[in-house]
C-alpha cells in the first residue's frame, strides 16, 4: 500500500515537471526583436508552434503588437485589431491551433515589412502531415486547419518586462522555483500517504 503511494507521488511529481516543460517560449525576431528590417518569414522557417507555446516581442515604444484577422494582415490594415499593445515587451499565449496574425499598428511599418504570421498546431500530438516530405512545412493553402478564426480572441497579451536570453530563439518554460516547490509538495504529500 505505502509502495503504491509513493509510486503515485513519484509519478504526479513527474508530470507536475515534465508536462509544463514541453511549452517553448519564442522570442519573435531573436536578438534583433520586433522591429523595422527584420525578416520575420525567415524567422519562423524551421520552428514548430504549439499550443501552450508564447511568443515574446520586445520593441521600442514606437511600435505596437496588434493580432488581426487574416484580412487586415494581407492588406496591412491597421484599426480592426483583436489585440493590441504598445508596452514595450509583449507576451502572446498561444491558445488555439490555427494560423495568428500580428502587425506594427504604426502606419508604414507593416507594409514595409513588419508583420508575422504563425501557425500554430495542437500541442497534444503532432499532427499529419499532407506533404510527402516532412521536414517541409506545408502551404498555407495545402491545410484547412491553416484558415484563421476571427470570430473571437485566440490570444491573451500581457505587459511583462522580460529579459531574454543571448540569442533566443526558445527557452524553457518552467522556472527552478517552480519545480524545487513540486518536488517539495510531492514529498510532503508522500510522506504523509506513507504515515
Amino acid at each position: 500500500m505505502a509502495s503504491s503511494s509513493v509510486g503515485m507521488a513519484c509519478l504526479l511529481l513527474f508530470l507536475c515537471m515534465v508536462v509544463p516543460s514541453l511549452a517553448t517560449v519564442y522570442t519573435v525576431g531573436g536578438t534583433s526583436g520586433w522591429t523595422s528590417g527584420v525578416d520575420y518569414t525567415s524567422w519562423t522557417k524551421g520552428k514548430t508552434f504549439k499550443v501552450g507555446d508564447s511568443l515574446v516581442f520586445n520593441y521600442p515604444t514606437s511600435h505596437t503588437v496588434d493580432e488581426v484577422s487574416s484580412s487586415d494582415y494581407s492588406t496591412c490594415t491597421v484599426g480592426n485589431s483583436i489585440t493590441t499593445d504598445s508596452s514595450g515587451a509583449t507576451t502572446i499565449a498561444l491558445k488555439k491551433a490555427g494560423t495568428h496574425y500580428f502587425i506594427c499598428g504604426t502606419i508604414g511599418h507593416c507594409a514595409n515589412g513588419m508583420k508575422l504570421a504563425v501557425k500554430v498546431e495542437s500541442g497534444s500530438a503532432p499532427s499529419p502531415s499532407p506533404s510527402k516530405s516532412p521536414s517541409k512545412s506545408p502551404s498555407s493553402s495545402s491545410s484547412p486547419a491553416s484558415k484563421p478564426s476571427t470570430t473571437s480572441p485566440s490570444t491573451t497579451t500581457t505587459s511583462t518586462s522580460t529579459t531574454t536570453s543571448k540569442d533566443s530563439s526558445s527557452s524553457w518554460s518552467l522556472s527552478p522555483f517552480v519545480a524545487f516547490l513540486t518536488t517539495w509538495v510531492a514529498l510532503i504529500f508522500a510522506m504523509a500517504t506513507i504515515s
